[in-house]
């Protein structure tokens, strides 16, 4: 038998003192540990909004290039699909990159596919860039 706290006789006295005496290391050593999850859901959830980010802007680059491309080849503008590519790629160019006001005009023959590749093709790549950019900034 051993002598517990305040001088009284148990049988698990040494065991009492050394299981609070562990408890309160315990609980010391999982306060960092839980700061450390709180960090690593903070980078994960980090690392998925910048993914998120470059998908968007991958895409935005993306109907910028199909709406060039669909202009190139001369598709019938009065398919659902094809109007409805070339009205998203209008949205999406924000007037920087516009066929018909865009960084750079083209005259003569074909200047409605030149002004299309040339610009649309910048703003894709424009997209591209930024969003490459951001997903750095924003991932860990």
């Amino acid at each position: 038998m051993a002598l517990g706290r305040l001088g009284k006789r148990t049988e698990k006295g040494s065991d009492e003192s050394t299981e609070k005496g562990a408890g309160k290391e315990s609980a010391a050593a999982a306060a960092p540990g839980e700061r450390g999850g709180a960090a690593m859901r903070v980078a994960a959830l980090r690392s998925r909004v910048g993914t998120l980010v470059w998908t968007v802007f991958v895409l935005l680059a993306l109907v910028l290039a199909v709406g060039a491309l669909l202009i190139a080849i001369d598709a019938n503008r009065d398919n659902a699909l094809v109007s409805a590519v070339l009205d998203l790629a209008d949205g999406v160019d924000l007037g920087v990159f516009s066929r018909e006001n865009g960084i750079r005009e083209f005259d003569g023959s074909n200047a409605e596919t030149k002004n299309a590749l040339f610009n649309w093709g910048l703003g894709a790549v424009a997209y591209l860039v930024v969003g490459r950019l951001l997903e750095r900034v924003i991932k860990p």
